[in-house]
């Protein structure tokens, strides 16, 4: 009797390794395969078995569908030949991560599957900049939109957007670094006011996470030599400065010892091994 296997599609959370939930860490611990993107952190990679596999399905620019198909076909591959695996995505699975794709090749080829929640850079980035999305008594919503080129400013999605902002509200742009100043042109142009606040968070929840806040007249200038990944937030509230977050963050690295870190977090404590 054929065996099959089983696939975890895992979100392992928005950059700091400490971030990922203990389910997902769970699945990686546990599985024979391991499928995961560019942008998980190397120390995550640590947890895996060292009898397990570990493949880069990280995708390159130009042939991205392509490069989708070969993961389709690799978790149905490993899967149907018997074995546990976890297909290990940035963030959450379903925010901006084609996991309704994978889902599908999966159905298609009848192998069993659980999706494991991430927390998402959508809420996590702002959170770890020190700006909150909602304010009480003065902003009530907020939206999330892809910056990519794909989205024209004529869609639906853009014309909601600078509703929001205009309404008071703040709108979280994803893979928009490369069109930071398109978008400032357009709010401008479309009306919206321009010291209405824009912040560029590069490698959010990262030791080398950098934050730069400004307006959209003046958030164009804050682009250059920025890292991927990064996000743009429109509106929302500065609770505190950049500086004092990293002023604070160094004080705590500084006031503990790598030995009690080492001893104490979850993630690359314990285990070490090289890719295959």
């Amino acid at each position: 009797m054929t065996k099959h296997g089983f696939v975890y599609i895992v979100g392992a959370g928005p950059g700091d390794p400490d971030l990922i939930t203990v389910k997902g860490l769970r699945c990686i611990r546990q599985s024979d395969v391991v499928l995961y993107d560019r942008l998980v952190d190397a120390r995550l990679l640590t947890e895996v078995r060292p009898d397990a596999k570990l493949i880069d399905v990280g995708k390159r620019k130009g042939t991205e569908d392509i490069q989708q198909a070969r993961i389709h076909r690799l978790m149905v591959q490993y899967a149907l030949a018997g074995k546990i695996v976890c297909r290990l995505k940035g963030g959450d699975p379903f925010v901006f991560g084609r996991a309704a794709e994978e889902i599908e090749a999966l159905r298609e080829a009848n192998v069993g599957f659980e999706v494991v929640p991430g927390l998402s850079s959508v809420t996590a980035v702002p959170t770890a900049a020190g700006i909150s999305l909602t304010e009480r008594a003065q902003t009530h919503a907020f939206i999330v939109i892809a910056g990519s080129r794909s989205l024209d400013f004529a869609s639906a999605e853009w014309d909601a957007a600078r509703r929001l902002l205009d309404a008071g509200g703040s709108v979280v742009v994803m893979m928009g670094l490369a069109r930071v100043e398109s978008i400032a042109e357009w709010l401008l142009a479309s009306g919206c006011r321009p010291e209405l606040p824009a912040t560029i968070v590069s490698r959010g929840t990262w030791t080398d996470q950098q934050v730069r806040p400004a307006t959209i007249r003046t958030i164009g200038s804050q682009v250059a030599e920025l890292p991927t990944p990064a996000i743009l937030l429109l509106g929302g509230h500065a609770l505190m400065p950049a500086s004092l977050l990293t002023e604070i963050k160094n004080e705590i690295v500084v006031g503990v010892s790598s030995d009690v870190c080492d001893d104490t977090l979850p993630v690359g404590g314990s285990r070490s091994r090289s890719s295959h």
